[in-house]
């Protein structure tokens, strides 16, 4: 019986090859859309999944208010985990210490590689439970030890077992491999970090911090007691940072929470101390989107599947006048549906493979099917199942209930009513695919206009080199003195931090007029004079910082946004305190965007940096010379200065651009899926107009008997699917502009959404809807009409 079954359905396929081909092709994208929307979906999901404990694992983060405003951050100070061990150690099984992880050279020999590492305390390996392949996760127990990952292990000693074997880090710290452990997945937060030293070697950052509740320069990480909650243990130790705090600090109102580790990636943002996601959005938008393109294959699917099978009611009646039970019917009708599934799921998987390679390079994943996983296996199936079920019982239960007496004598009729449900599907594609469009524009729009938005700054040919020893800072003066001499750049300067970036910040200012209740804090930005002019700043009132002006030492430069906070009717000349100290305000610049490009520019105070200040090359190359003319004179002056570091460098404009990644990676991929929606549609709008023309070809050779033009005759066949489209926008319009306005409230500096953008997505969407139809609808029109009313 199923060999009859198979042959039936697969000669029904053949016989009708235009329709096969448009609901296997349909069916196939979206499928395959859908594989590969879910497999970076369950990738997101299963985020630092690959730590054991990581249900249990937290960091410890803390509000502070400053200026009004309630200010999430993950800093803390060194005495929060001796206070955490002691006061508290039946909630924490492990309490570790980390700095932030650190751009680092790494040297054996002559071997050297610039990379992320972190200084942990001893737990963390088994915290965070690193899969050892030599040693043990006790080896930061010791002093002057290091863990190394596979792959730097890799880089550094090549084949050679690396246990025992002597590295230096940052030219001055000697360490000793303890032990090498398994590369992080890109899915965990912790993929970055290449090797792990020992908290209290870096005597840098440590040493006198001990008892410091003032310095929020440290990380903590925690794993709670196993029968600890969450929630309960991180009310409990929300005062512990406020109890310590001096009188300055305490005006913060600290208040520490534990943020668990499965919400590091997801839920990382906050908004005056609540969290208010993250990346889960993107979770939740690619689902819907997955979710969508899937509906639309199947709505085609079903409704040529619907449409099709009314032309078959003779060939149910007579095999029911030959002896055909209803069963058997139904039964075939279902197989037919279930084999058009699965050859469209064959399909997917061979795109999927396919595609794989290129949506992997554009989500920025390692992604791969898990062929061998049967969770996979079995979704697919049971997905292929029910689709199949669904398309098919149309088919199977009302084709088969016909009395073959009234299909045979030609007195059946499917009636007017029949095409509703088929036209209700066509109104539900095109609203899916309208606000697919609309978003994917409204997403690029926000991206361009971040990017445009104005960094107070010249970007271009302006580069940073983070200074990794004490070489370059050592003899600055003599350093860029050679590099102006050589012609490869124009400016050279220092600072404490990347133009990017700022994780500096003072709340101990005051000045007069300023409201004593209020906690304010800025960001602060430790500078050589030749700066401004190395950035390519704009001063709007007063002067720059000078060499020729000794009293520039306790002069500082303000941003706009410093100014209009501290009311500052005419600041140049005004006196701000910075703790007991006395500075003069030399200078008012543009607002420099250092930080977030999708939030406002916050208030920054620029001051001339002491020699321990130092820490980021800011150099602006020489646009009479090439880029790579210019880079290889400077690479030679910084060798002679520093020959054991590596010359390595980052284009600022590139690290700008970078804070785009995200957005722009999520508007390619929902510009791609969008295209495929619309491509799904129009495929299914064209078997549709096939099979109305079909439906109606008696009427159109009548008609042209009668005098109609091939106009009139495609006006008649594509009013009806332009009037269904048109109800489409009218639906999809409204719904797509709340949709985006709730995206868009997540931005504070956003762009908004034009009337044009929705004008342009509806004459867009009636465009392809006519040109689609189109085709059909003039074939149809210019058929022969004998030929059009000829008995079958």
């Amino acid at each position: 019986m199923l060999k009859n079954y198979f042959k039936t359905a697969l000669r029904h396929l053949l016989k009708n090859k235009g329709y096969s081909f448009i609901n296997i092709a349909g069916l196939s994208i979206g499928m395959a859309v859908a594989l590969l929307i879910g497999l970076w979906v369950w990738d997101q999901l299963s985020f630092d999944q690959y730590h054991q404990h990581c249900n249990r694992i937290a960091q410890v983060m803390q509000n502070q208010t400053f200026n009004g405003k309630v200010n999430t951050g993950k800093g803390i100070p060194m005495p929060l985990g001796r206070e955490l061990r002691m006061n508290y150690g039946s909630d924490f099984k492990q309490v570790v210490l980390s700095t932030w992880s650190m751009n680092s050279m790494v040297t054996v020999g002559d071997k050297k590689v610039n990379i992320q590492g972190n200084y942990m305390e001893p737990g963390a390996a088994d915290m965070f439970t690193l899969r050892m392949l030599r040693g043990a996760r006790s080896g930061l127990k010791e002093h002057a030890t290091i863990l190394l990952s596979q792959s730097l292990a890799k880089s550094l000693f090549g084949d050679t077992d690396p246990m025992g074997k002597i590295v230096t880090v940052d030219g001055d710290m000697v360490e000793t491999v303890a032990g090498v452990y398994e590369d992080l997945p890109r899915n965990s937060s912790l993929h970055h970090v290449a090797f792990i030293a020992p908290f209290l070697d870096l005597t840098s950052w440590t040493k006198g911090q001990e008892d410091n509740w003032g310095n929020n320069s440290f990380q903590a990480f925690v794993l709670l007691a196993d029968k600890a909650d969450m929630s309960t243990v991180s009310a409990r130790i929300r005062d512990v940072k406020l109890r310590r705090e001096g009188e300055q600090e305490a005006s913060s109102q600290s208040a520490l929470f534990l943020q668990p580790m499965h919400k590091w990636y997801l839920y990382d943002e906050f908004k005056d101390g609540v969290n208010t996601g993250g990346a889960i959005r993107y979770v939740w938008l690619f689902s819907i989107i997955g979710g969508f393109v899937l509906l639309l294959a199947c709505i085609n699917f079903m409704n040529l599947s619907t449409a099709r099978s009314e032309k078959r009611a003779r060939e149910v009646g007579v095999r029911k006048a030959v002896g055909s039970l209803k069963s058997q019917l139904v039964n075939q009708f279902f197989f037919e549906s279930l084999l058009s599934v699965f050859f469209s799921l064959g399909c997917a998987l061979v795109l999927v493979t396919l595609m794989l390679p290129l949506f992997n390079q554009i989500a920025g994943k390692q992604l791969s099917v898990a062929w061998g996983h049967p969770y996979f296996w079995l979704a697919c199936v049971g997905f292929s199942v029910l689709t199949g079920l669904i398309s098919g019982s149309y088919p199977a239960f009302y084709l088969s209930s016909f009395k073959p007496i009234k299909v045979l004598k030609g007195t059946f009729k499917a009636g007017p009513n029949a095409a509703i449900p088929r036209k209700m599907l066509v109104v539900l594609q095109f609203t899916v695919s309208v606000i697919l469009m609309i978003a994917t524009i409204v997403v690029y729009r926000q991206v361009q206009y971040t990017k445009d938005r104005p960094t107070g700054y010249n970007a271009s040919g302006l580069i940073t080199i983070i200074m990794r020893t004490a070489n370059y800072h050592n003899s600055f003066a003599a350093l860029r003195n050679d590099a102006l001499a050589s012609g490869a750049v124009t400016e050279m300067a220092e600072s404490n931090t990347p133009i990017t970036e700022n994780d500096h910040s003072d709340n101990s200012f005051s000045w007069q007029g300023k409201d004593a209740t209020v906690k304010a804090s800025f960001n602060t930005i430790g500078i050589t004079p030749a700066y401004g002019n190395a950035v390519g700043w704009q001063i709007t009132a007063g002067r720059d910082f000078s060499n020729g002006f000794r009293t520039d030492s306790t002069g500082i430069i303000l941003n706009e946004a410093a100014v209009k906070y501290m009311g500052l009717k005419k600041p140049i000349g005004e006196t701000v305190r910075w703790g007991n100290k006395p500075f003069t305000v030399l200078g008012v610049i543009n607002d420099v965007l250092m930080e977030s490009p999708y939030e406002p520019v916050k208030q920054s105070i620029f001051y001339l940096s002491s020699p321990a200040d130092g820490g980021i090359l800011n150099i602006r190359l020489n646009p009479r010379l090439s880029t790579a003319a210019a880079l290889a004179k400077l690479e030679a002056v910084c060798k002679k200065y520093s020959p054991e570091e590596l010359f390595d460098y980052q284009f600022v404009d590139a690290d700008y651009a970078a804070k785009f990644a995200d957005e722009q990676r999520v508007g390619r991929l929902a510009g791609i899926f969008t295209m495929l929606a619309i491509f799904i549609s129009a495929l299914g709008l064209f078997g549709m107009a096939s099979f109305v023309a079909e439906q109606r070809i008696k009427e159109i050779g009548i008609r042209k008997l009668f005098g109609a033009s091939v106009f009139n005759l495609w006006g008649m066949l594509t009013k009806d699917f332009v009037v269904l489209v048109v109800i489409a926008l009218f639906i999809a319009i409204p719904a797509a502009w709340l949709f985006m306005q709730n995206w868009l409230g997540h931005y504070t500096y956003r762009t908004n959404l034009s009337w044009w953008i929705f004008a342009a997505t509806g004459s867009c969407v009636i465009l392809i809807t006519l040109l689609t139809v189109s085709y059909q609808s003039i074939r149809a029109a210019q058929s022969n009409p004998v030929k059009c009313l000829k008995t079958e």
